[in-house]
């Protein structure tokens, strides 16, 4: 089997929780996924299955929108609700509408963004969350990140009682964000602790949330041979590229990785044979041609 499932990650579960049990449901070990979900965040977690696996870094390149709740007055170590509480204040009065909307927008555009010390990203071969566990000093990368859109979506929620917030919001983003950090920035621009307290990721790579599947339901499908229901064809990962037919004579040279000599139309290229994107190729500027970046599915026919 070689396509994209659009899985449903329930909260609980890491995705590697989901890689694992959908290498059995398959039967395959090639399945790997594109963006971790943390363990308390649900929605869209792509999978790349067989062949697909080649165009994992395709869908982490597309953007991502997020839904959730930020609250006010009170920090963690986690920055999200796994963690222990670092710093609290109580709130005296809730932060108007406008004062919220404009600090988030102040959150937008490219910006870097320093990663939080709980999680996966690697330094020096070890995750950040291994040094934070054992306690142990280390400088996290700072990574560049886009945030197209962060805005709220509904009014929020005081708690005169608890001193606390509850903002309700949707960010559009690139890859390599971090939601929780942005949350615990935007309670640093209003002056505040602030948590990231609910998450799900409703679009990734241009599937939906309502386009997911569950577990339950993929191991039901597996079970009665109906997978290609809800397997998508690898190029759905491709649709923003330009597309390439190859005659049968550039076909035979293309499986053995020759330059395509064509008219630069875009800087990257994918060479459609027999019905299938067979690879990618990008222009190469000083050969004034295209050549290989990767290669798909080179197999002969349909």
């Amino acid at each position: 089997m070689d396509g994209i499932i659009p899985l449903y990650k329930q909260k609980g579960m890491t995705s590697s929780d989901c890689v694992r049990r959908c290498r059995g449901i398959l039967r395959t070990k090639r399945v790997g996924h594109s963006g971790t979900l943390d363990p308390n965040v649900d929605g869209v977690l792509l999978l790349c299955v067989g062949k697909a696996t080649k165009v994992v870094n395709y869908l982490m390149d597309s953007g991502k929108v997020y839904t959730g709740e930020i609250t006010l007055g009170f920090a963690t170590t986690t920055e999200d609700l796994d963690g222990e509480v670092i710093a609290a204040k109580h709130l005296q009065q809730p932060f108007s509408a406008a004062a919220i909307s404009e600090k988030m927008q102040l959150l937008t555009g490219e910006q870097i963004q320093i990663p939080p010390l709980y999680s996966a990203v690697k330094v020096n071969g070890r995750r950040l969350y291994d040094y934070a566990r054992a306690h142990q000093p280390v400088e996290r990368p700072k990574r560049k990140i886009n945030v197209q859109y962060f805005q709220q979506t509904k009014e929020s929620v005081f708690d005169s009682e608890k001193g606390q917030q509850k903002c309700y919001f949707e960010i559009g983003c690139g890859k390599g964000t971090y939601i929780r950090t942005l949350a615990t920035d935007l309670g640093r621009k209003l002056g505040v602790p602030a948590v990231m307290s609910q998450l799900t990721r409703q679009k990734s790579g241009g599937f939906e949330l309502a386009d997911t599947v569950s577990l339950q339901r993929l191991e039901r499908l597996a079970k009665q041979q109906r997978l290609t229901e809800v397997v998508f064809d690898w190029d759905t990962a491709l649709q923003k590229f330009e597309h390439y037919q190859l005659t049968a004579a550039e076909w035979q040279r293309i499986k053995n990785g020759a330059f395509l000599k064509a008219a630069h139309a875009a800087d990257k290229l994918v060479l459609v044979y027999a019905g299938k994107s067979r690879c990618i190729y990008r222009w190469h500027l000083e050969h004034q041609c295209y050549v290989p970046e990767q290669m798909i599915d080179l197999t002969e026919g349909n």
